[in-house]
């Protein structure tokens, strides 16, 4: 049985939020067009990752709260749509460039985890958020999401 992984997954409020995944359930995750990105999301997750579900490029940029992988990835339908923001016509269907997973809602942090508290943080010093920022679906180690979940709870 393959070890539970865990990720962090960037989301601009103004696209969808996590109040949005909690309305709906669960979601694809479509539209990344970030090779490393895709690759996490086609080579490496699996149903039952956790994720921690994080706001970007707004006023406070943090972790609004958790979600979960909910289906093994598959080729994102929307790089085959020419109406949509995200059409690769340069993607064979045949051989699909782009790739997404489904995650499902698991909660809302009453008071997100900022950046910035992320950063001031010594144990997670090391977290590719911290050091690469502008990943929009990167690894989290296990002891980096407890510490995050934990912060998020304590503030609630």
């Amino acid at each position: 049985m393959a070890t539970r992984r865990y990720w962090l997954m960037k989301c601009e409020p103004s696209a969808y939020t996590i109040d949005d995944l909690a309305r709906d359930k669960t979601s694809s995750w479509e539209g990344v067009r970030n090779f490393q990105a895709r690759n996490f999301m086609r080579d490496q997750m699996r149903e039952g990752d956790g994720v921690l579900f994080y706001h970007s490029n707004c006023d406070v940029p943090g972790v609004v709260g958790l979600a979960k992988v909910v289906s093994t990835a598959y080729p994102d339908p929307t790089q085959f749509d020419s109406k949509s923001e995200y059409y690769d016509p340069k993607s064979p269907k045949d051989d699909p460039r782009w790739w997404l997973v489904d995650v499902g809602f698991v909660e809302r942090f009453a008071n997100p985890v900022s950046l910035a508290e992320i950063k001031a943080d010594k144990r997670l010093a090391g977290m590719v958020l911290v050091n690469n920022s502008r990943l929009s679906v990167q690894p989290v180690a296990d002891q980096e999401f407890d510490r995050v979940r934990a912060m998020g709870k304590k503030k609630g």
